[in-house]
Parts: C-alpha cells; sequence; structure tokens
C-alpha cells in the first residue's frame, strides 16, 4: 500500500463538480438588489465556516463506518469477480469454443459445398 497524498485528495477527480461549489454558486445577489457590504462579507464567511465544519463533523461522525462499508462491498465484489465470475465466464468461453467448432464444421460439410457450386454456376453465367 502506498502512501496517501494527503494534497491532492481526488487525483482521479471523481468528485471535481463538487469543489466549484462556492459560495456565489448558491448566493448571488443581482444588480440592484444588494444586501449591506457587511451582512455579504459575514454570511460568505459563514457559509465557509459551516460548510467546512459540518462536512468535518460529518466525516468525523460517519467517515470510518462509511469507508468500512464501501471496503467490504468492494471486496465483496473482488471476490465474486475472482472466485464465481470469472470462473463462469471461462465456462462459457470453452463452451462457446466447442460451438463455434460444432457450428463451422457444419456450415463447412452442409452450406459450403451448395455455395461453391452456386458460385461455380454463376460464375460460367458471368463469363461470355
Amino acid at each position: 500500500m502506498g502512501d496517501i497524498d494527503l494534497i491532492n485528495r481526488d487525483p482521479n477527480n471523481i468528485n471535481g463538480h463538487l469543489g466549484t461549489l462556492i459560495f456565489t454558486d448558491v448566493i448571488g445577489e443581482v444588480e440592484g438588489a444588494h444586501s449591506i457590504d457587511c451582512v455579504y462579507t459575514c454570511s460568505y464567511k459563514c457559509y465557509e465556516c459551516w460548510k467546512g465544519l459540518c462536512y468535518k463533523i460529518a466525516t468525523l461522525c460517519c467517515g470510518i463506518c462509511i469507508a468500512i462499508e464501501w471496503g467490504c462491498e468492494f471486496a465483496a465484489i473482488a471476490f465474486c469477480h475472482i472466485w464465481c465470475i470469472s470462473p463462469c465466464m471461462k465456462i462459457v468461453d470453452i463452451n462457446c469454443g466447442l460451438c463455434t467448432r460444432v457450428y463451422r464444421l457444419c456450415i463447412d460439410c452442409c452450406c459450403t459445398p451448395c455455395y461453391e457450386s452456386m458460385g461455380g454456376i454463376f460464375h460460367h453465367f458471368g463469363k461470355k
């Protein structure tokens, strides 16, 4: 297990759409409807503070338990794929390979001679 990057915690940008959720995305005062500057500034500071604080409290209370659940979920998925799905797919692959050989043999024995004969007949019609 490698070291955890505590700076870039979303290197694959799976939640990049949440990082852009800033105060002005939520509160937007149009021209002609401005609050008092100190109210707007204080609102901005409160929004940022409580957004960060609530997120930290939620992760403190629930983050570890949720991480355990997701770890178990992905472990179960990996287990099912490794021990059940992949072997079943190998059986299907083997059986389909056999079916392909039987189908090809039937086509080669039954249909190919007819098609070659018809092709030979039409080939002679094309020559003048």
